[in-house]
């Protein structure tokens, strides 16, 4: 007799039950995880492939972005056939089999844009010859509305009757125009941005222009060498200032064009203007927003030393801050009340200090309340502004045109900022 035969059924019998327990206890467990592993999955496909729409989404919507979206859509919600029409229900894209019904949906969707509302279409209220084997079974028509106005119009085409479709319909609609709504916010934002660069454009003052001209044209003959380098500056300042294109540039060019633009101020004030410009080499890669300088620098010439009688001196200052460049402009002029810096912050709303108040408006907006622009001043004491530049921000880069091109080789200058050519 074997072993197991010696054994009583006292003690067989509780192990035996403790077996069919850690059976049934393993059956249950891989039971209750399925289910949640499928779960897990589903949730972490349909992200990844929200997010491969985001970038199509934020673009807006045109042709090419559609036939992207519709392909990503179909992707996420695994149903039969997803389209997009333009705002007047003229089919702009579609993926997916059942094609030949979208002739039937025309008027769903015209209704829907009529209505701007949803509209669900059954398969059996449509003409079709392949009843039994069209894969058809509902279609979800969804105007997608940005700020009441129609965007495009979201067609999903399911396998099956009920409410899920409509429900993922419905949410994908939502989320499409969130994105759509965000790119709107992207254009308006940018619209703005480069309407405040039109602003500081139209900022460089007139006088300037008129000054620098008048002073060139005296040198052209008592030292026509002088006059040609000048109007060469003159030349390079106005085709860097009113460049069409990127909202961001280097420090290095931001300075090259401040040292054109005070090198024409020196040649008119004579020795009333002193320069001084201290750049650490390490800070001249930084990003900066495109001629956030040099109106600084204009106001400390034209407000600050002009009508000082024995004019003064102009420090550009760049400064490594750990994360931050940190910039100031200062003059020894006449200085101002600080009291009449109390409405910096909205001042470019107001009206008051204009040229100051677009800079801090401009610096606020890109990188945050915390950098706007440090102002110290008083009465006879000159005026010192401080901007700090963070060396790394979102959204933040340098896309410089070309200028190369535009000067024939033998009259390229030394174009090396000041402080290279210039002892402090």
């Amino acid at each position: 007799m074997d072993a197991v035969s010696d054994l009583p059924i006292a003690q067989i019998i509780p192990w035996s039950v403790a077996g069919l327990l850690l059976i049934a206890l393993i059956v249950v467990l891989a039971r209750s995880r399925k289910p949640s592993s499928f779960i897990d999955d589903a949730v972490l496909e349909a992200v990844y492939h929200m997010s491969k729409a985001t970038p199509d989404l934020r673009k807006g919507f045109d042709q090419e972005s559609a036939d992207r979206i519709t392909s990503q859509l179909l992707e996420l919600l695994k149903c039969v056939a997803v389209g997009i029409t333009d705002p007047d229900g003229a089919l702009a894209s579609w993926d997916g089999e059942a094609n030949d019904h979208y002739v039937d949906l025309t008027a769903a969707i015209s209704l829907a844009v009529r209505k701007h509302r949803r509209e669900v279409v059954s398969h059996d209220d449509l003409p079709c010859d392949h009843r039994s084997t069209c894969k058809m079974k509902t279609a979800v028509i969804v105007p997608l509305l940005v700020d009441g106005e129609i965007e495009a119009v979201l067609i999903v085409v399911g396998r099956s009757h009920g409410k899920r479709l409509i429900q993922m319909a419905g949410a994908v609609a939502q989320f499409v125009c969130t994105q759509f709504e965000l790119a709107r916010l992207d254009e308006s934002k940018l619209q703005l941005q480069q309407a405040e660069i039109k602003a500081l454009r139209a900022q460089i003052s007139p006088h300037f222009i008129y000054n620098a001209l008048n002073t060139i044209s005296s040198l052209i003959r008592t030292d026509p060498e002088e006059a040609r380098d000048l109007l060469q500056e003159f030349a390079d300042f106005t085709r860097y200032s009113f460049r069409t294109s990127g909202m961001f540039t280097s420090l290095a060019d931001e300075l090259r064009n401040i040292d054109r633009y005070l090198t024409i101020e020196r040649a008119r004030f004579g020795g009333r203007l002193e320069v001084r410009l201290k750049i650490a080499p390490e800070v001249l890669s930084v990003v900066v927003p495109f001629l956030i300088i040099q109106p600084l620098v204009e106001n400390a010439v034209q407000h600050g030393l002009a009508n000082k009688p024995s004019g003064g001196m102009v420090t550009v200052t760049a400064q490594d801050h750990g994360t931050e460049a940190l910039i100031s402009v200062e003059d020894d002029g006449i200085g101002m009340d600080p009291a009449r810096l109390a409405d910096l912050r909205n001042s470019h709303r107001t009206g008051a200090h204009v040229g100051l108040g677009n800079i801090n408006a401009r610096m606020r907006q890109l990188f945050g309340d915390e950098y706007a622009l440090m102002v110290e001043t008083a009465p006879g004491a000159g005026m010192k502004v401080t901007l700090r530049v963070p060396k790394f921000a979102p959204g933040v880069r340098t896309e410089l045109p070309d200028y190369s091109a535009a000067v024939p080789p033998q009259e390229v200058r030394d174009s090396s900022p000041a402080h290279a050519r210039r002892s402090p």
